[in-house]
């Protein structure tokens, strides 16, 4: 199968390389030179969960070939509107587009751009450290979820699924993915900004009252958000996994730590930002993730950001 992977970051040469050691066709867009240079000259390495391998893959900040059976959306979330017209140009009439990005909002800005009926809407919980250009860390199993959140095309997400499946990286078809978007939204919602703005891995989240009942309010009130936005999750259930994921990942710098760390822009508008922005529209109240929102965006402001 001809693959197109946008974004060549920790989860775009992650999924790409196990797609092409399962001999797809791949070709990495990153609109970072530096990063497509490095995958077309040396190709991917991956270390890690299932051992070391290397592949070799196209790559460049664009792609002029035929028509791909599949594209994956890896960008950052900021990306996503430059990404979807990337992808407007090279659509074929059997193209489908997957995106597994974090945060809410990605999809919605794809389908300004592209046919709803070509979407399909991932959420993943493997876990991927972007080493050096090309290079990924596959630090973590975990199950891909994906479905047609605009229609009724579970064969071809189960289809899409089985791909990933058969490339090792465990994948099913589900009816109910904006549950499974909003659930690992609350995951984010619950580690990502406090990591960044303590300075400290997964684990040290849970060793601390105070912070522990920041993580809670600010899970709270994602999930309220989420209920009258039409998606019920059980809150208890949701709080619990929030947890299990920071023990399981204890060890684990969260992608908005390593952003920050290295002076480059985060994903809090897609993350805690989305929550304050659907709840400003449901005229609901959520101080701590306006909150966590402003203090990052404040963290970002005394660096020199970059976009990549």
């Amino acid at each position: 199968m001809r693959v197109v992977v946008m974004g060549a970051g920790s989860m775009g040469c992650l999924v790409g390389g196990y797609l092409a050691r399962a001999g797809h066709e791949l070709f990495l867009v990153d609109p970072v030179e530096e990063r497509a240079a490095a995958v077309r000259d040396r190709g991917i390495m991956v270390e890690g969960v299932e051992g070391d391998f290397d592949v070799s893959a196209s790559a460049g900040v664009s792609y002029e070939g035929e028509p791909p059976e599949l594209v994956v959306v890896c960008v950052k979330s900021y990306h996503t509107a430059r990404a979807a017209s990337d992808i407007a140009a090279l659509l074929g009439e059997d193209t489908e587009v997957l995106t597994l990005q974090n945060g809410v909002g990605n999809l919605e800005l794809l389908a300004h751009t592209l046919p709803r009926d070509r979407l399909l809407a991932g959420v993943t919980s493997l876990g991927a450290n972007l080493l050096a250009p090309g290079r990924v860390h596959h630090a973590g199993e975990g199950e891909t979820f994906i479905g047609d959140a605009y229609g009724d095309r579970q064969d071809r997400a189960a289809e899409v699924a089985a791909i990933l499946s058969a490339a090792r990286l465990p994948a099913v078809a589900t009816g109910e993915i904006q549950n499974h978007i909003w659930k690992k939204l609350a995951v984010n919602v619950g580690i990502n900004a406090l990591t960044a703005l303590l300075r400290v891995r997964n684990g040290r989240l849970l060793a601390n009252e105070g912070v522990l009942a920041v993580m809670e309010a600010a899970v709270g009130e994602c999930l309220a958000v989420a209920e009258r936005s039409g998606v019920g999750l059980d809150a208890e259930a949701t709080m619990t996994l929030v947890r299990d994921v920071a023990r399981r990942t204890a060890s684990n710098r969260s992608s908005m730590l390593m952003d920050s760390l290295a002076g480059r822009r985060t994903e809090i508008e897609a993350i805690n930002g989305a929550v304050v922005r659907r709840g400003l529209e449901l005229g609901m109240a959520v101080p701590v993730n306006e909150t966590l929102t402003h203090l990052v965006q404040a963290l970002e402001s005394l660096h020199q950001v970059q976009e990549r």
